[in-house]
């Protein structure tokens, strides 16, 4: 196998892998030895679910979070100098979409190694396919504030620039906060700007719905500690 940099996505819930994976992946992880993860438990048991017949014990797993430093990450690569194939797997979905993966990939690209994304569920992508928004134009911002005002001021300006640029806007929030932050929506957002929440995307619980946030009022339902992306537009 050439010596490449493989972004390998993985479900974005417990979703039978065969829903969502496409068989080539498995092809490609059963070449590889050396992964760079978010999770070596659960990498571990994403890999051991893909291909049981994977000796784990075989394995070389790098982990990566918030206080692995661009040094860290420069050594982490080096079997691929060595020709040999890396992969990095996230904790949901797709690797280097608001995710840590990302800065890995930089440096691989700067280093001049081959990089290849696999083909994955993306909740990004996902959400604005059965919104009903415009899929040409939108921007994915990631958390918003914390803050009560800042948020709200926050989503404002989003819906403003919604209707100015004719664009979708996506964002998230920490599961437990999601109630709260469909709340502001609510309170914040224009009487006609249509709100479409996205939770559980490919589980067997998904939800996606689209309505004014006139219509939501009163039902919006409990999202609370489900994984879920929320988008805005005219």
């Amino acid at each position: 196998m050439q010596a490449s940099l493989f972004l390998i996505p993985v479900t974005l819930g417990e979703t039978e892998h065969r829903k969502v994976l496409p068989e080539y992946n498995k092809e490609i992880i059963s070449g590889i030895r050396h992964f760079i993860v978010e999770n070596i438990r659960t990498a571990r048991r994403f890999l051991k679910k893909t291909d049981p017949a994977i000796v784990i014990d075989e394995l070389t797993f790098y982990e990566l979070n918030k206080h692995t430093t661009a040094d860290q990450v420069a050594g982490y690569l080096s079997p691929l100098s060595k020709g040999e194939p890396m992969g990095i797997i996230s904790e949901a979905g797709c690797p280097a979409i608001a995710d840590p993966g990302a800065d890995v990939v930089a440096i691989a690209q700067q280093k001049g190694y081959a990089v290849v994304p696999l083909v994955g569920p993306s909740s990004i992508l996902m959400s604005v396919m059965a919104s009903g928004f415009n899929g040409q134009s939108f921007a994915f911002h990631g958390y918003l504030p914390i803050d009560s005002s800042e948020r709200s001021l926050m989503i404002k300006k989003l819906e403003n620039r919604m209707y100015a640029e004719n664009q979708t806007q996506l964002f998230i929030e920490t599961p437990y906060r999601n109630n709260k932050l469909a709340e502001e929506l609510l309170r914040s957002c224009r009487p006609g700007t249509r709100l479409c929440i996205a939770a559980d995307i490919s589980c067997e619980n998904e939800y996606i719905k689209t309505r004014t946030i006139r219509e939501w009022k009163g039902k919006i339902p409990d999202l609370n500690k489900r994984p879920a992306i929320f988008l805005i537009y005219k």
